[in-house]
């Protein structure tokens, strides 16, 4: 079977990100005595670096990690709304939705004290040790991709004009960086130095060493010129400029925390996923909502049932998750939507044709209830749309890089609008880590948000706030509303797979939305296709052309949905499509290499040997091991 690259396999160390110097940072610290969890933390800030245009220090990351011969456990870094940041302040303001840009859309920064967390609880290395790849990188600089100058340009005129300390970073002399030119942000490199001198300062030890960090950065310099600069209004998506919420009482009481994940059990496999304050759990609705008898792999018969369960599971998760609630009816449902009675009845409702309908279900009898705008966006009523917004959105994109060049339009668009936006319309995206060591600890971590488009930055700091609050509704009652001390329901979503309740596999993918529909194709590739050299064919899962659909309200402003739109990679099969297209969906042919950017990593539980692939999509994400 061809495959862009091997699959690695080695007995020492593995990583795959989706930028080849976090990977390769990341194995610098494995071959200095590091494990997977040390390796994870230095990879996700050298990725704050070298990708700002997709995650930052203030945006947040899930993380999910199987310690060897220890439980599964899932490390929240998704903070939650300030205590200000209710539905009644935002509707006072004349918006019906959160905007996607600027301080009112910035929840509580949660990725740094969770990346503290699992480098104090799991780690074994010094703070100042897994800072200094992305302190080195910010001070010295590294050659640009493409995508950060591109992404400078769809904000130039936002930058120039209201968003000045952000174009001192990214617009040095008026030019955004050139790709493979070198960019700095000695600001940030300026800030970790401080952080670490000032906790070495104040506490003896590594643990608590990391633990006066954290302090640091909620109550210390970082705390109060986040706090300071949320509070100054600022241009956003609204075309208005708004002051945040976001103050220092909200940065001191927030830490990230240990949670159980959600498991599903399917063919000899148990996949871990974070609960339903994120969509992690419609992974495992989709694998749930299979039938016994899978047509063939790959077939339009199998591409098919994949999307319309995908449909119901995204209907699913828009009906019902959220942080804990109590909008009359407890806690996300769960046991239900994941039980056999309640997907044998969801299972019926695929039929032979490509349903048009956003159909959530009604777990233990309970009445679904669908926010205004999303039953709009579902209706294809655009009334409610916040007027004046560019086609590329204000989120992550549904693509990795561009569709084919007759698609502008379509659904998939480009990851960066080619236009600017003066008042931020711009997509961000998000990374991904994935982690094994030789003493069998696995990690897989999603950073995402506080992206250089999101958020001025914080001329005292080197980086902006993010912009996760854009996910909530902003109508009372609902599992996802906007409610202070919540968390907003989260796109990211990494990922753990175990055979026999042993961890044998992590991954993920960056795409917002869509992270979920491309991780199941991802698995069941590996789980149904043969094996190679004796372990999982990751890469050969990785490189098999992926699609993804966008029948459900999107969770970036300004939140569209498209009924029945499918976009395949055009190395699909003529069949295939034309299959698809017999059943009613509305397909469009992106680029051959456009869907997804998937890490993954392995270990064989039995002979100890890893694995590792990194996804060709996009020309960065990289594997790394031995």
């Amino acid at each position: 079977m061809f495959t862009t690259r091997p699959t690695l396999q080695g007995t020492f160390g593995m990583a795959s990100t989706t930028h080849w110097l976090a990977s390769q940072s990341a194995m610098a610290v494995l071959e200095d005595g590091g494990n997977a969890y040390d390796a994870a933390v230095a990879a996700g800030f050298v990725l704050h670096v070298v990708e700002p245009h997709l995650n930052g220090p203030a945006g947040e990351v899930p993380i999910l990690l199987a310690p060897a011969g220890g439980p599964v456990q899932v490390l929240c870094g998704q903070g939650p709304a300030p205590g200000g940041a209710s539905v009644a302040h935002y509707t006072a303001l004349g918006l019906d939705l959160v905007p996607g840009t600027g301080p009112l859309a910035a929840a509580v920064p949660g990725a740094f004290d969770a990346w503290m967390l699992l480098l104090r609880d799991h780690g074994t290395k010094p703070l100042a040790e897994v800072l200094r790849y992305a302190i080195g990188y910010a001070e010295h600089g590294h050659p640009a991709v493409e995508r950060i100058g591109a992404t400078v340009e769809t904000v130039r005129e936002l930058f120039e004009t209201e968003w000045t300390t952000s174009a001192e970073i990214y617009l040095p002399g008026g030019r955004s960086v050139a790709p493979g030119g070198l960019l700095r942000n000695r600001p940030l490199a300026a800030t970790w130095r401080r952080l670490v001198a000032e906790a070495e300062a104040a506490a003896a030890g590594r643990e608590a060493v990391i633990d006066a960090a954290r302090k640091v950065w909620r109550e210390g310099f970082i705390g109060e010129a986040l706090a300071d600069f949320a509070s100054r209004p600022a241009m956003d998506t609204s075309g208005e400029r708004h002051a945040g919420t976001l103050t220092g009482d909200d940065l001191a009481a927030f830490s990230a925390t240990y949670e159980a994940p959600v498991t599903y059990d399917w063919h000899g496999w148990t996949v871990a996923k974070a609960g339903g304050w994120s969509q992690g759990p419609a992974f495992l609705q989709q694998l749930a909502l299979l039938p016994p008898e899978l047509p063939d792999y790959g077939s339009p018969d199998y591409v098919h049932l994949l999307i319309e369960g995908g449909k119901l599971a995204m209907a699913d998760r828009e009906a019902w998750y959220g942080d804990a609630w109590d909008g009359g009816a407890g806690e996300v449902p769960l046991a239900t939507l994941l039980g056999a009675d309640y997907n044998a009845a969801r299972r019926t409702l695929i039929g032979e044709g490509a349903s048009y309908e956003l159909r959530p279900g009604s777990p233990d009898g309970r009445t679904p209830r669908l926010s205004k705008h999303a039953a709009a966006a579902a209706s294809g009523d655009e009334g409610l749309f916040a007027a004046g917004v560019s086609g590329a959105g204000a989120g992550e994109p549904t693509v990795g890089s561009g569709p084919a060049p007759d698609a502008a339009d379509a659904p998939g668009a480009a990851a960066v609008a080619p236009e600017t936006d003066r008042n931020g319309a711009t997509r961000g995206d998000t990374c991904h880590i994935d982690v094994v060591d030789r003493w069998g600890n696995l990690v897989s971590a999603t950073p995402s948000g506080g992206w250089l488009q999101s958020n001025p930055v914080v001329p005292a700091l080197g980086f902006p706030l993010g912009t996760r609050l854009q996910m909530a509704w902003l109508e009372e009652g609902l599992p996802n509303t906007l409610t202070p001390g919540r968390r907003p329901r989260t796109t990211l979503t990494p990922s753990l797979a175990l055979q026999d309740g042993v961890p044998v596999m992590a991954f993920g993918t960056p795409g917002g939305d869509q992270q979920d529909q491309w991780q199941l194709h991802f698995f069941l590739a590996v789980a149904l296709r043969p094996a190679v050299r004796g372990g999982l064919d990751l890469q050969g899962a990785i490189d098999a052309p992926n699609w993804h659909h966008d029948s459900f309200p999107g969770s970036f402003f300004p939140r569209r949905m498209r009924p029945g739109s499918v976009t395949v990679e055009s190395r699909i099969n003529a069949p295939v499509i034309d299959g698809l297209r017999r059943r009613g969906h509305l397909v469009t042919v992106g680029d051959a290499w456009s869907e997804g950017r998937l890490c993954a990593v392995a270990r064989d539980p039995e002979t100890g040997v890893l694995s590792s692939a990194a996804n060709p999509r996009g020309m960065q994400g990289y594997a790394v091991g031995r």
